[in-house]
């Protein structure tokens, strides 16, 4: 058989990635999800042809450093429901990647790495321990989607005026009490999500801002 470039390893109670997997050099999607994982080998740096990387649904509390030289990925990534933490600061080179996904894990501050990817279309990182997103999410100008969804989160920074490209924000049971009015200026904003958010002062432009075609539920 012609190999495809994929990997799907989906499920299948590996507990250890086999060594050979990371001599795959030349595979472009390698799924790992719901193995029961607790680590990652740092040759997974090896592989960087890989455009999507799926580690879902396992029991990592860290990754490698050398996830860093997966420069090349510009899919997806996925890292959801894990123990993670935090990222390794060689993340800062995934500048490529267009969707990423570190829900259900233990963030409690805000990746440094991830306001670097650039890249990014879709950020997805509900149900962790988020009490505030960093001014330098600003740096994310292609963002078109932002879920924040169960986290700890008072208030968004001003730097969300920068996100230009935003068409949709979740931040469904949030204690959000404040929304800064720079949300109202984003030009393509098409979905506010304020579900079980019971804390929230509404601003005064919330109207204007459904009037203008803006999907508000609340």
């Amino acid at each position: 058989m012609t190999f495809d470039g994929t990997l799907d390893l989906w499920k299948r109670n590996l507990k250890v990635v086999p060594a050979e997997i990371w001599e795959q050099t030349e595979a472009v999607v390698l799924i790992l999800a719901d193995n029961g994982l607790t680590e990652i080998s740092q040759r997974i740096g090896e592989m960087q042809k890989l455009r999507t990387l799926d580690l879902g649904h396992n029991q990592l509390a860290e990754l490698p450093n050398s996830i860093g030289n997966l420069a090349a990925q510009s899919d997806f990534l996925y890292l959801h429901d894990n123990r993670i933490g935090s990222l390794p600061a060689t993340m800062v080179r995934l500048r490529k990647l267009r969707y990423l996904n570190i829900s259900e894990n233990r963030f409690s501050v805000f990746p440094d790495a991830v306001c670097q990817m650039a890249g990014l279309v879709e950020l997805r990182a509900t149900d962790n321990q988020l009490s505030c997103l960093p001014g330098s999410i600003e740096g994310l100008s292609h963002l078109r989607e932002l879920h924040l969804r169960n986290n700890r989160l008072a208030r968004l920074p001003a730097a969300v005026a920068a996100l230009r490209e935003l068409r949709h924000i979740d931040l469904r049971g949030n204690p959000i009490e404040v929304l800064p009015d720079e949300i109202a200026e984003l030009p393509r904003l098409e979905k506010l999500d304020l579900r079980w958010v019971h804390t929230l002062r509404p601003p005064p432009w919330l109207d204007a801002l459904a009037e203008r075609g803006c999907l508000i539920y609340k």
